[in-house]
């Protein structure tokens, strides 16, 4: 990863080519002036996709704003303290995926952050390469079971992630990418590498279960079942 200065902060960047991103490059105004916004993903905020030149390979990215959540978020949307640019999020989440994917680890590849500064805050974006012809796992299972080859397919890759001590602070079904027969994990927002254990491990687990049983409360649709979730617990052991 490489550094520069901007007038108000810091732009962070893992590929030689992003070397020439600007601050305006991490604004969706800037991608629609250029005619590139090509999708989006709506959650509690949008994310937006965009279009690259041949400058960066014709590239597919990702561009993330930083949003607070839960209590802090009535007090402030966006603005972090800032207590050192390694420390702020979008930084921090850049060098793991920059680590993660230098290691062969199935996680999008990392492409720049930008942190800008003022007074003792800091907001933050961060942009990644999209996944060629992946859907997040509550979409794809909206329309498609998966076999119980696949199921525990999913169970060895989270393994792999623990295994390293990688820590994902949210592993929820949508964030689990499949392409093909292809596993990805994504937003790596306050996760961190650390000695692994199963009390933090089996906490992971419960999280990611939880999150298919409310996804599945909200669509009756979706194709999860106890014994997908066995064959899941049969490829991560």
């Amino acid at each position: 990863m490489q550094v520069k200065f901007i007038s108000n902060g810091v732009i962070a960047w893992c590929p030689p080519s992003a070397k020439q991103l600007t601050a305006d490059s991490f604004t969706v105004e800037y991608w629609q002036s250029q005619n590139a916004v090509v999708g989006q993903s709506k959650g509690r905020y949008t994310t937006w996709f965009v279009q690259t030149g041949a400058e960066h390979r014709h590239q597919q990215w990702v561009l993330r704003h930083y949003w607070r959540g839960g209590l802090m978020e009535k007090f402030s949307r966006d603005a972090y303290l800032y207590t050192g640019l390694s420390r702020t999020r979008a930084y921090a989440e850049l060098a793991l995926l920059a680590q993660l994917y230098q290691e062969g680890f199935a996680v999008p590849n990392p492409i720049a952050a930008k942190i800008e500064r003022f007074g003792l805050w800091y907001r933050a974006d961060i942009i990644i390469e999209r996944v060629s012809g992946a859907k997040d796992l509550v979409a794809h299972l909206a329309h498609h079971p998966m076999d119980n080859t696949l199921w525990y397919k999913l169970g060895e890759t989270i393994a792999k992630f623990h295994l390293r001590g990688v820590y994902h602070a949210d592993l929820n079904a949508k964030n689990i990418l499949i392409t093909g027969e292809q596993f990805y994990l994504i937003d790596f927002d306050r996760g961190e590498i650390k000695s692994p254990h199963a009390k933090w491990q089996q906490a992971n687990l419960q999280r990611l279960l939880r999150s298919f049983n409310k996804e599945q409360t909200k669509l009756a649709a979706l194709q999860f079942n106890s014994q997908n979730w066995q064959q899941l617990l049969n490829g991560y052991q």
